[in-house]
């Protein structure tokens, strides 16, 4: 004849309390993972004069979604018009800023002086950015890009000196978030370029 072994005190609340702590971490998922537009690009070449000795760079506007932290990419082969967000890939800043802050570093590289709106003295030129798309593009299943496109105004006071937009498109190494980050990095690298190329043929008036 078998006798069954007494419970220890306690044990089935032990028990109980692991099975719900375990349950907890599954619950949660995986922790998600982080991405920004890593170290800066070697600095551009700067020439023997800047395009402008001073400039106010106020920070990007664009859509309410860029303000967030959220990852988005398209589906260009199935649905172009729905923006879908990774699952568990976040940026570690919202890409307005992002974006915003690689834009003031080239520029200032460049050998302009960059202020900031708080800074900002009467006469000095003002440089507005809006982001019109900022995304990663899938054509295929294993093929993406990383397109960003910006309006840039220039203003002196309340006066439009100039207006241009610039669009970049890079392809992605990998058809995933990784990929998606390093080729919208390169892009917004190469829109900055631009806008400074741009900078430098502008003739702008003296007051």
């Amino acid at each position: 004849m078998h006798f069954s072994r007494p419970s220890r005190p306690g044990a089935g609340v032990l028990t109980l309390a692991a099975a719900l702590l375990l349950g907890g971490c599954a619950s949660r998922g995986p922790l998600p993972t982080f991405y920004d537009f890593g170290p800066p690009a070697a600095p551009v070449a700067q020439t023997a004069s800047a395009p402008l000795p001073v400039l106010v760079i106020a920070d990007a506007n664009g859509p309410s979604w860029l303000d967030s932290q959220r990852m988005y990419y398209r589906l260009l082969y199935a649905d172009a018009q729905q923006s879908r967000p990774y699952a568990y890939n976040r940026w570690n800043t919202p890409p307005l800023q992002l974006l915003s802050q690689r834009l003031k570093s080239r520029v200032a590289q460049g050998g302009v002086k960059v202020l900031s709106t708080t800074d900002a003295a009467a006469g000095i030129p003002l440089l507005r950015v809006d982001v019109d798309d900022f995304s990663q593009n899938f054509d295929t299943e294993k093929k993406s890009s990383g397109q960003v496109t910006v309006r840039a105004s220039l203003f002196r006071g309340h006066q439009l000196l100039d207006q241009k937009t610039f669009s970049r498109n890079s392809p992605a190494a990998s058809a995933d978030a990784q990929g998606g980050a390093q080729a919208l990095a390169l892009a917004s690298d190469a829109v900055a370029a631009d806008l400074l190329a741009w900078l430098g043929t502008l003739n702008i008036p003296k007051e």
